[in-house]
């Protein structure tokens, strides 16, 4: 039986509605699964990005952490290199204090002859030749020639060998020296320093670490005291 014209639009009408809900449905099912496509990635990236500023600031920590350690060990090194510049600032004060009390030791003439004759003969034993040249100030001249001859005999008679012995006398000393002689032979090729001056550094040399733990206490930091 053929239908009405009315009847096929009503089926038109029938079919268009199921289509047109079905693309609702459909778009609706889209725009869903896009949302949760969008929510699931935005938040991964941010997630993502949470992560990234995490480890920026961690780095920053530790950076300002290691520049906080730097900065501490440096101060720390420059307090004790002033530390330690002030102690050898004072060491050298005690040494200089030391040397204008040598510069007077020669005013005792008779003390200071004996200390001239005993350096002479220690330097004789040290150089050891049978000509010998000694220099001293040009204000000890006659004190040295004065006790050179019980010099010169006590070190033969110990060596059992003679020893001749010249002085330098256009070849003195400095006046501003402390005192003591200096001996020379081959030529100045062997010379053995016996002024006053070379004996402090030497004795203040040996007697450094002692001195060190005397005046500032003992360093904790040594290890090793051979």
């Amino acid at each position: 039986m053929a239908l009405s014209e009315s009847d096929v639009q009503k089926q038109i009408k029938q079919m268009m509605g199921f289509i047109e809900q079905e693309a609702n449905e459909k778009v609706e099912e889209i725009d869903a699964k896009a949302e949760e496509e969008f929510n699931i990635e935005k938040g991964r990236l941010v997630q993502q990005q949470r992560l990234k500023i995490m480890e920026f600031y961690e780095r920053k920590e530790k950076q300002v952490e290691l520049q906080k350690k730097i900065q501490s060990s440096n101060l720390l090194n420059q307090a004790r290199l002033k530390v330690l510049q002030a102690q050898q600032q004072h060491i050298q004060n005690l040494l200089a204090e030391a040397r204008t009390r040598l510069s007077k030791a020669s005013a005792d003439r008779n003390n200071y002859s004996r200390v001239i004759r005993d350096l002479i003969i220690q330097a004789l034993f040290q150089i050891m030749e049978p000509t010998v040249l000694i220099r001293c100030r040009e204000a000890d001249l006659d004190l040295v020639e004065g006790v050179l001859p019980a010099a010169i005999e006590q070190y033969s008679a110990a060596m059992n060998k003679p020893c001749q012995i010249s002085i330098a006398k256009d070849n003195f000393l400095s006046a501003d020296a402390c005192g003591g002689v200096e001996l020379s032979a081959f030529q100045g090729r062997i010379r053995v320093n016996n002024t006053l001056e070379n004996r402090l550094d030497m004795i203040a040399g040996q007697m450094l670490p002692e001195t060190r733990t005397k005046l500032f206490g003992a360093n904790v930091n040594r290890k090793f005291f051979d």
